[in-house]
Order: structure tokens, then sequence, then C-alpha cells
């Protein structure tokens, strides 16, 4: 640098007039002292420049180099004018007026990390289905923006934020941008830890992991979007931790007290509990409880060896508490039971959830013509492979982070287990079917191009005639990755 030669030409020209200097000092002992004390002023010189013009500093003619004033100090230095004042932390006790917005504390320490996934689709359908009411159609499907910060050792912070078929288009479609998730942990030690938030609901696995990348298929599970409504998830408070109750075997929980479960408080006489929708509607606001009374839901996975998990969660609060005449006076509960697992071993790996659900209604409930059981399940056999023949033909596409997945998945669900709805409106409950195959290739591990088959069948006709039936099969294409 620049600094250095000048401070070290300095420095050798004071030598004649320093008493230090000995006439039996080596070059070795001379250019050491010389090093010295050019690095004793190269740190008095950086004490008092500003970050930003080292950052600039540069050679003239070398790319990049700054062809205008060096500002005065980082943006972030901005509160800093007065003696002192760089050690009041930011809050009413600051001083300022337009320059405050510029003294957040992350401007003095980034901590905070930028991330995300995007997704887009193509499908060829003979028909409509569950997740593609379109027959013919590509589709931004997803674009999510993640967020995550160490605020310290101990404090965590991480949201995600959706946007969704392109985001609210004057209410065309159904596009939408929303909070997924944004939850703050404080972290006591593996076995037990706080976190407080908008939370992902802890039941079944996948509603945990469903980043499109992570995922071999292109669509969701059936069970997961109809009687596990994901992406689910709910404001409130728990904790979690991991336990080891031998050398090869763990133990993960989380356990949390969740905002209440959307009926009837909102839209009396409205039963937002179907066998065409599910228990999707039935999701709470992250604002506030719908209906004044909590959740409690939690998992509990257990996985004896490397390779091999078996899970089970449960959600049980209160639905819907409004009665005839909208008095509050109904004790309508729903419950959600699921067990998930996962094996592997080797290229082959077997996943797969199942789920139940019991809606109970009072006598005086006003929301009582829908199901009161649901079930479902799905289980998917993958294959991991990577032909040695492509590496060598063309190795820069195919590489040792490269890998191809051969899937297959069944799936079954019934909303209306009990044929509640059929005896009371004479209706046919819905039943749904679906075998996909699929083959992706993923360049690195965390981008894929997904192929898949997709074959649906639907028992009975939807109690809403409007509704269409789900029974479209067909191709389709997805290309996601996170970044």
């Amino acid at each position: 640098m620049k600094i250095r030669s000048i401070l070290g030409a300095l420095v050798i020209a004071a030598m004649p007039f320093t008493s230090v200097w000995a006439e039996n000092m080596t070059p070795e002992d001379i250019q050491k002292l010389v090093d010295e004390a050019v690095n004793k002023k190269m740190q008095e010189h950086e004490r008092r420049e500003s970050p930003m013009e080292r950052a600039m500093e540069k050679k003239e003619g070398q790319p990049g180099a700054v062809q205008y004033p060096v500002p005065s100090g980082p943006i972030a230095d901005i509160r800093v004018g007065r003696k002192g004042e760089e050690s009041i932390p930011l809050g009413f006790g600051s001083t300022g007026s337009g320059k405050l917005i510029y003294a957040k504390p992350f401007l003095t320490a980034p901590k905070a990390i930028v991330g995300g996934y995007a997704e887009v689709q193509f499908n060829a359908l003979s028909g409509p289905n569950l997740d593609n009411p379109n027959r013919n159609s590509f589709n931004q499907v997803r674009m999510i923006p993640f967020i995550y910060a160490d605020i310290t050792d101990r404090v965590k912070f991480a949201t995600e934020i959706e946007f969704e078929r392109g985001g609210p288009q004057n209410n065309q479609g159904d596009g939408e941008v929303k909070l997924e998730f944004a939850q703050l942990d404080y972290l006591v030690n593996e076995a037990i830890n706080i976190r407080a938030g908008m939370i992902l609901v802890p039941i079944g696995k996948f509603n945990l992991l469903h980043d499109t990348p992570l995922n071999d298929l292109v669509d969701r599970p059936i069970v997961s979007r109809l009687i596990i409504p994901s992406t689910w998830s709910e404001t409130g408070a728990g904790f979690y931790g991991t336990l080891y109750p031998t050398l090869m075997s763990k133990v993960d929980y989380e356990l949390y007290v969740i905002n209440g479960l959307q009926g009837g408080a909102k839209s009396p006489g409205v039963d937002n509990v179907t066998d065409t929708g599910g228990l999707r509607a039935v999701r709470g606001s992250a604002a506030r409880d719908p209906n004044d009374n909590k959740s409690v839901v939690g998992r509990i996975a257990f996985s004896p060896m490397l390779g091999i998990e078996v899970a089970g969660s449960g959600h049980y609060g209160l639905w819907n508490n409004v009665g005839a005449g909208g008095v509050n006076n109904a004790s309508d509960y729903i419950g959600i039971y699921a067990l998930d697992w996962t094996l592997q071993r080797g290229p082959f790996e077997v996943i797969g959830e199942a789920a139940w659900s019991r809606i109970t209604r009072t006598a005086g409930s006003v929301v009582a013509t829908g199901p009161a059981g649901m079930q479902g399940y799905y289980i998917q056999g993958n294959y991991h492979f990577m032909p040695e023949f492509l590496k060598k033909l063309a190795s820069s596409h195919f590489t040792d982070a490269s890998t191809f997945t051969a899937t297959v998945r069944w799936e079954q669900v019934d909303t209306d287990t009990d044929d509640r709805t059929r005896t009371l409106t004479g209706g046919n409950a819905r039943e749904l079917e679906r075998l996909t195959l699929g083959l992706n290739f993923r360049p690195i591990e965390d981008t894929v191009f997904k192929f898949n088959w997709q074959f649906n069948s639907q028992t009975g006709t939807p109690v809403v005639n409007t509704t269409p039936g789900l029974h479209g099969n067909g191709f389709l294409f997805s290309a996601a990755t996170y970044f």
C-alpha cells in the first residue's frame, strides 16, 4: 500500500537523528526495527482512518479504483457527531432527527443473512386436479426470501416471506404475499431452548421441511394439503430441544402453546371444515387468536441410529365457540394426529406420513354439517444415483456434487371417514388417490429440475356441485433452487 511505503521511507530518513542506533547493529536488526516502527504508525493511522476509506483505497489504474471523492465515513457512523455520542445506544435518550434512521444497531455490526428459494412449474394435464386448477399452464409458484440473524451467541431470529404465484394482482388468481414464519429463539442448552413468534406448526415432518428444493416431487402430498394444512404456521411460544438416550440414539422434541383455530367465531353459521377443502380454512390469523382460546401442539421424533427416524405429533384446540344465535356457548374441538417416518440406507430412501383428524360438534353449534373425521397418508420411495459414464462424457455438467433421483409416491385421503356429510346433505363424500412417478436431476444439492407423471382418481362426487372433479392426469415439470 502507498501509506506503508511512505511511512517506511520516513522511518528510514529519521534513522541518523535517532539515538537508539548502534554501530554494531546488523541489517536484520535494522529491518526488524523499521518493520516495528512502520506497523506502529500503520495502527495509529488505521484507528483514525474510517473502514470505508480503507475499503476504497486502490492503486490508480487498478480495476474498480475510486474515481470520485471518498466520503468522510461509512453510513453507520452518521449518528456520531459529538465526542461520547458513539457510546450511546439508539433509544429515546438519543438526540437527532432525520439521520436517526441510519443509527440502527445492525448497521454498525451486521448480523443478518438474506437468502431464499424460488420455483417455476409447467403442467400439461387431461383436466384439473388438487394442485393444478389450470390444465395447461406455466406457473411462477413461489419466490421465498429468507432472513436469518445471529443477534448474539444465544439469541437467533429467522423469518420467511412468501410471494406466491406472483402475489396479489388486482384480485385476479390466487396469488398472495404473506409472512410464512418469524421466530425468535433463545438458546439455553441443547436439551431445552425457548422459541416465540410465528411458528411452523410441528404436525408431521413435511410442514417443517416443505421447501420446494428439498422435495423430490413437484406437488405436495395430498394429506399435507388437506388434513395437515401445509404450509401451516401460528403465533405462540414454547420449547424445543434434543436429548441423547444412548451413544447412537437421539430424541428431538417441540412443544408450543399457539393461537386457536379459525371457526365460527369469525363467520357464524359457516362450516369451514368441508370434504372439499379439508382443514385448510381453519388456519388462524398471525395477528390475533380468532376464538380467544389456545391450542397445544407438539412433535417428538426418535432416531435409534443414523438413517432411521420415527415421529409422532399432535394438535388439539378449540375450533368453534359460537352456538345458535351467535352466542358463545359451543365447544367444538379439532384434534389432529400424525405419524411420520424416514428410513435411509445407501442410495435408497423411504419416507412417509399419515394423519388423522377428529372434529367434535356440540348440539347447539351452528356449524354442524361438515365431516367429523378425516384420514390420509402417503408413502414415497427414492433412489439416488449418478451414472459414471455421464461424468466422463460431460464432466462440467455432471460432477461429484450432481445426482439423479427416481421417485414413486402413492397417497390416499378420505376427508369424511364417517360419511357424515353424505348423511346430512345427500351428497357423496370425496376420496382422493394419487400415484406419482418422478425423475429429477440435481446439478448440485440445492438446485433441482423435476419431471413427474401423475395419475389422480376421485371416488364419489363433491358435495358442492360447482366444484370440479380432481382427477386430471398428466405431466408436470418444476425448476427450483435455493439462493
